[in-house]
């Protein structure tokens, strides 16, 4: 057996004592995931996609699938507490003690995506693993071939749900051997229907363990989808998610990502602009200390004409921390009038903090609009001399500039208790954040 397959087997022992059963279908699925999970192995940074974030600690740990554990699990530390519809995924399985739904549009469902295997086959087995493409996606193929149940909303045409809808993923990590859970998630909005959704991953301890995420979402023609991610786990923890949207004609989707933990974190966005007149909106905030890394990867396919998409990341460094961003818009030779915009922004608060940012273009139409920055610095001198000269003093100036540079994401949050939720968090971390630094000078 090669030093390769002998770091693998842990994981290929986990895919083969997963829980068989199911329709043949959805056996098939996971078992040509699995298979080539087996294939591809782990990236390296051999790989161009993963070439400054380096999985080995992942790699190299035998995470063991996490058992459902009782309906009790301590959910007082989620971010986003007053949310009045919440689905609850825990260690991997839907939660129904847990979860709160209250009065739905008819025809909505919401629950288990197991379930919704059985009860809403004819949906499922049509969008399943149809946008989350495992062939050269490693993490994506683990999580077919393990994700047994997860999240599962289908809203029907025309249906508006007013209030805002959380899908939360929560990992009970307890004991010493470190456990993975494969969240997954899968959202079809009907034409002209709306919602708002909060994707949030919580962990209730602070130790080491492993989510790998995969979310597949659907916008039909004329629809308006407001998506929120927030991740909120241990410092200790790995999160590797990737999310995958399809947006029809006339479709409105915006997300808005929002990395608050973690030791290693990987998101990955991908939308595709698949019918005239559909828009997209990606952005992020992340905060990073000590030694963590936080990787985004975005990538924005107009497929069709006259689609708009707009983005802008922003992140906060501080420590060691890395950060990397890499940001890909595609227009295709049908895309003609594509107007797309894309801006990455970083804030270092040490000299040993670093990203590395790449923004890409690949476009093959002629009557496009496409323009792209990115900007990386440490807080402007000038303008902390233009506030002291006003009377307050270099922290009070600091932490206003600091603050501004956050707001800009977080003023774009439409959901006021999310957004006072977020934004106490993430300033409560600034200012820790800031308290060390101050301590270390």
């Amino acid at each position: 057996m090669t030093h390769v397959m002998e770091k693998l087997q842990p994981w290929l022992s986990a895919i083969d004592e997963r829980p068989h059963g199911g329709p043949r279908w959805l056996q098939d699925l996971h078992d040509r995931a699995a298979a080539r999970f087996a294939a591809l192995g782990f990236p390296t940074t051999r790989d161009e996609e993963w070439r400054f974030t380096n999985v080995a600690p992942i790699a190299a740990t035998e995470f063991k699938p996490v058992a459902a554990v009782a309906a009790d699990a301590d959910l007082s530390g989620a971010i986003y507490g007053d949310v009045q519809n919440r689905i609850v995924v825990l260690n991997g399985r839907f939660s129904p003690e847990l979860s709160r739904v209250g009065a739905l549009p008819v025809g909505v469902r919401v629950g288990s995506l197991a379930t919704a295997v059985t009860e809403q086959a004819d949906i499922v087995q049509r969008y399943l693993g149809q946008l989350a493409d495992f062939g050269a996606r490693a993490f994506t193929a683990l999580n077919t071939a393990l994700a047994g149940d997860g999240a599962f909303l289908y809203i029907p045409d025309n249906a508006i749900i007013e209030e805002p809808l959380e899908l939360l993923f929560v990992t009970t990590a307890t004991g010493t051997v470190p456990v993975m859970s494969s969240a997954r998630a899968l959202v079809v909005v009907g034409e002209r229907a709306q919602c708002r959704l909060v994707e949030t991953y919580y962990g209730t301890t602070n130790g080491t363990y492993f989510t790998n995420a995969v979310t597949e979402i659907f916008c039909g023609e004329g629809s308006i989808v407001d998506h929120y991610k927030v991740q909120q786990e241990s410092l200790e923890a790995y999160h590797v998610a990737s999310m995958h949207v399809h947006a029809s004609r006339s479709a409105t989707f915006s997300s808005h990502s929002f990395s608050l933990g973690g030791k290693i974190v990987r998101n990955d966005a991908f939308a595709i602009l698949d019918g005239e007149g559909a828009e997209c909106t990606l952005n992020g905030l992340y905060l990073a200390d000590g030694d963590r890394l936080v990787d985004n990867h975005t990538m924005i396919d107009h497929a069709k004409a006259h689609c708009p998409s707009h983005e802008i990341y922003k992140g906060i460094l501080g420590g060691t921390a890395k950060a990397v961003f890499n940001g890909k818009i595609i227009v295709r030779q049908d895309a003609q009038k594509t107007d797309a915009k894309q801006t990455n922004r970083a804030l270092l608060l040490s000299d040993t903090a670093q990203i590395n940012t790449k923004p890409q273009l690949e476009i093959f139409a002629d009557d496009v609009k496409c323009t792209h920055g990115a900007a990386i610095g440490q807080l402007d001198e000038d303008s902390i001399f233009y506030l002291r000269a006003r009377g307050l003093t270099y922290f009070e100036a600091r932490d206003m500039l600091i603050h501004a540079f956050a707001g800009d994401i977080l003023d774009r949050i439409k959901i006021e208790g999310l957004k006072a939720a977020l934004e106490a968090e993430l300033y409560a971390q600034l200012a820790k954040d800031l308290a060390e630094v101050d301590g270390a000078a």
